[in-house]
């Protein structure tokens, strides 16, 4: 009990020593404390004299201040399209990433529908067409064969033909108009940089992912060539499998042109609501032919469409843009914008085949040819009309 009492005596003691001492630490902790402040007043009051130094310093400056900042921030060709572009550029940057490793899966996936389309050409509807007279299969084995000739061989210089490139160092050769902003590199007229594949082409069209290649000076007609071609092709399929699709789409009439040892196959449990193995391959062969030739005479007949109009007024798809832009600003400043490389519709596709007194069009166009195009793409001839209408032309 007494040990009891006595701890508790002493805690009690403690306590009282502790309030005892609290008022004689008070005057140290506000002393501290008014230090504490005092040392923030006067950082506070020379911060603020410091940027009332600076402002006024800024204020006296202000004309080298703001030419500084424009000069970071603008130029004379700054505009909506460019500040646009810049904001894009992430965008640009996945797109054509996307676009430079897809580019071999295009390709195969054209290799091998073409390659579908002939084997069920060959194995369903030549059968059929070989049934309308020798006149009509003379044709048919002509004229069929001509068109995925010519198919194949400009597609495939169309893949493997580079666009072609500014040489490097020989600045006197490439006739330099402009550098490329990306590249850093001399820019001839009518050469434009390619971001999926990070170079300069000469007189560049657009990249195709089908061709998994830039569309320029070297190949350009292969490209053309391979549309007019491969929309030819997938006409004449459409026209010839017609009578075979109206009669598995429409009708439920057996066929037979066919073989002997395949009609039957077709035929002998259509009655009963029954398809063979045979027959059902050959429904969907027979769908599969039209919905895909018809529907590439669509969308290719379209893309084709505005190539030839392209090529017809001199211009490449990127110049559209640009001459449509330089019209419609010369417009407004009473001028009228004419197209330096347009010299006419026969003359503009001339060129643009590379024909002349040597080259015809039934041996160089209609049939395969590899042939280069005029020009070496550096330099380029000029249309210098100065009245157009009776108004001035820039």
């Amino acid at each position: 009990m007494c040990g009891k009492k006595t701890l508790k005596h002493l805690s009690y003691d403690l306590r009282a020593e502790e309030q005892l001492r609290l008022p004689l630490m008070l005057p140290g902790i506000v002393s501290t404390t008014g230090i504490a402040i005092h040392l923030l007043t006067v950082m506070s009051l020379s911060s603020i004299r410091m940027m009332a130094g600076l402002c006024e310093k800024l204020y006296r400056y202000k004309d080298v201040v703001c030419l500084i900042a424009k000069s970071l921030f603008y130029n004379n060709f700054t505009s909506g399209s460019l500040f646009l572009d810049t904001a894009m550029q992430p965008i640009f940057f996945l797109v054509d990433n996307i676009v430079r490793r897809l580019g071999p899966i295009f390709v195969t996936l054209v290799v091998g529908l073409t390659t579908t389309v002939v084997l069920i050409f060959y194995i369903y509807i030549l059968p059929y067409l070989f049934t309308c007279g020798v006149h009509w299969i003379i044709f048919h084995l002509v004229f069929g064969h001509w068109l995925l000739m010519n198919i194949i061989f400009n597609y495939y210089k169309g893949v493997c033909t580079p666009p072609g490139y500014p040489p490097e160092g020989n600045l006197k050769a490439i006739g330099i108009t402009s550098v490329c902003k990306k590249c850093l590199s001399p820019k001839p007229p009518r050469t434009h940089h390619c971001s999926v594949c990070n170079k300069c082409i000469l007189k560049m069209d657009h990249h195709c992912p089908w061709l998994n290649n830039c569309v320029g000076h070297y190949n350009h007609r292969y490209f053309l060539q391979f549309c007019v071609f491969m929309w030819m092709g997938t006409v004449y399929v459409s026209i010839s499998v017609w009578p075979l699709f109206y009669e598995e789409f429409f009708g439920d009439a057996g066929v037979t042109y066919l073989p002997q040892d395949q009609s039957h196959n077709l035929e002998d449990t259509r009655g009963q609501g029954q398809v063979t193995d045979f027959g059902r391959t050959y429904h969907n062969s027979i769908l599969l032919e039209f919905f895909l030739c018809s529907g590439v005479v669509v969308a290719l007949g379209a893309l084709t469409l505005w190539h030839i109009r392209l090529i017809t007024r001199g211009e490449t798809s990127i110049e559209a843009h640009i001459n449509r832009s330089e019209t419609a600003r010369l417009k407004k400043l009473g001028l009228v914008y004419k197209n330096p490389y347009n010299f006419g519709p026969l003359e503009n596709w001339r060129k643009f085949l590379g024909l002349n007194h040597r080259r015809k069009f039934w041996t160089h166009i209609a049939m395969p040819s590899g042939h280069c195009p005029e020009g070496d793409g550096l330099k380029w001839n000029f249309n210098y009309d100065t009245k157009v209408n009776g108004q001035s032309s820039v």
